[in-house]
């Protein structure tokens, strides 16, 4: 399996980790004319006419860092630094006004036509805007947060506690499980609340105390009620919708026994190669086009656009 183009994950930029704590630089970089301002209303990205995400430099682009409510350092890419401007405080006709745009888009409908290192910046930019519109509040005391680095920390303002809070990932699995004996077949669920032939790979997030190799072990014991044998690393994306990291697993179950939870899970049954091939040439298709998960059953299946004939059934 191939995974050297998965979505979201190829940020182009040097995070400039030690420079963003300098306060003192970070203005500086915000009053450069060639300095880019990415700007965001509520997680959404705002549009040219011609449907391309907004990009401001020089007087516009300071304009837009003035009148957002937070501002984030992207990075630099050589000397040319980069911000994310969240104007989720306007309503969007202002937001759109703000930013000379036409109209405001979910990222995920745009990824697929966007080169992959400005879809990453993008959900780089909406991943941090996100934590940090919703960080206002320190945990420990309940006082306000201020930002600080650049917006890669919040400092809680408290007289008493002054904690200091990182942005925090939240780690999920996803597996494909592939069937005991010789015949190649993978497991997949129909999920709560999904159409009733929209079926897809297993996942469920990182508890407290255990491995990744023990989240696929339990989830798909408790959703499905399949014993895992096997389990082998295949690849990570970083998935800030919020704010996930999903790594992606191929593990082997050890029989063929079923038995889904009815919570979680509606129904899940094997798939052979040529029903999975068939899905994804003519029917519902693997999944997201833009996930790990999709690009994990297209491997499987040999669809993966690195080889595009199927392998035997």
């Amino acid at each position: 399996m191939t995974f050297d183009a998965l979505a979201y994950t190829a940020t182009p930029h040097d995070r400039a980790a030690v420079l963003r704590a300098d306060p003192d630089w970070v203005a500086d970089q915000l009053r450069r004319d060639d300095s880019q301002v990415l700007p965001l209303w509520r997680d959404r990205l705002l549009l040219t006419a011609d449907g391309h995400p907004v990009t401001r430099t020089g007087a516009a682009g300071r304009a837009l860092a003035a009148a957002a409510g937070q501002t984030a350092l992207l990075g630099l890419d050589g000397t040319t630094a980069t911000f994310a401007a969240d104007l989720s405080a306007a309503e969007e006709a202002d937001a759109l006004r703000l930013g000379a745009a036409h109209a405001s888009a979910d990222l995920r409908s745009l990824a697929a036509t966007l080169p992959g290192p400005l879809a990453a910046t993008l959900a780089y930019a909406r991943g941090m805007l996100y934590w940090n519109r919703h960080t206002g509040y320190c945990g420990t005391c309940g006082a306000a947060t201020a930002s600080a680095h650049a917006g890669h920390l919040r400092v809680c303002q408290g007289p008493e506690c002054g904690r200091q809070l990182f942005p925090r990932i939240e780690p999920a699995v996803i597996v494909l499980v592939e069937g005991p004996g010789p015949r190649p077949r993978c497991l997949l669920a129909r999920h709560h609340g999904a159409g009733p032939d929209n079926f897809s790979l297993l996942a469920g997030f990182v508890e407290i105390g255990e491995s990744l190799e023990g989240a696929v072990r339990r989830e798909v014991a408790e959703e499905a009620g399949v014993a895992i044998g096997t389990v082998t690393y295949r690849g990570s994306q970083g998935w800030p919708f919020p704010a996930g990291l999903m790594v992606g697993f191929v593990a082997q179950a050890v029989d063929e026994s079923i038995t889904v939870d009815g919570t979680e899970l509606l129904a899940a049954r094997w798939f052979s190669r040529a029903e999975i091939v068939e899905r994804v040439v003519d029917g519902p298709g693997s999944g997201p086009v833009d996930s790990i998960g999709g690009r994990l059953l297209r491997s499987w299946a040999g669809l993966d656009g690195h080889d595009r004939q199927p392998r035997p059934v």
